[in-house]
């Protein structure tokens, strides 16, 4: 019984590993200057105490320890450089010779429209999460 515990144990700790892809980004401290903002990698600054959402779909806050950032699409993303955890719903089950999936990057969700009319939806049943 404790055997089977104990791997439960571990592989609940690799999937908690494996869906946990975040990053901090460290304020940097300037001796007498108490932390109001924060300034991301692109240069933007954001208020203390704030959450957003990237053009590349990652979750972001600003606290006074600096930007915490969690991904949120799957693969990779579009041209992205690092992995990203597989957070976004992927259509699987639809017909792809009539259907074609698109991705939204301002949602950070797909659809998955008829090729010849992309005005009309297409039935999805099944959705890889």
């Amino acid at each position: 019984m404790n055997a089977l515990l104990g791997s439960l144990l571990v592989l609940a700790t690799f999937v908690t590993v494996c869906n946990a892809q975040c990053f901090v980004i460290p304020r940097e401290n300037i001796p007498g200057n108490l932390p109001n903002e924060c300034k991301d990698l692109d240069g933007v600054t954001h208020p203390m105490n704030s959450k957003w959402k990237t053009k590349s779909c990652q979750e972001c806050s600003c606290d006074q320890h600096g930007i915490s950032c969690c991904n949120t699409l799957p693969f990779g993303g579009r041209g992205l450089k690092r992995p990203l955890l597989l957070n976004v719903a992927i259509p699987a089950d639809y017909d792809t010779t009539k259907c074609e999936k698109i991705f939204n990057e301002k949602t950070c969700s797909y659809k998955v429209v008829e090729r010849n009319d992309p005005e009309k939806t297409c039935p999805v049943s099944g959705w890889i999460m």
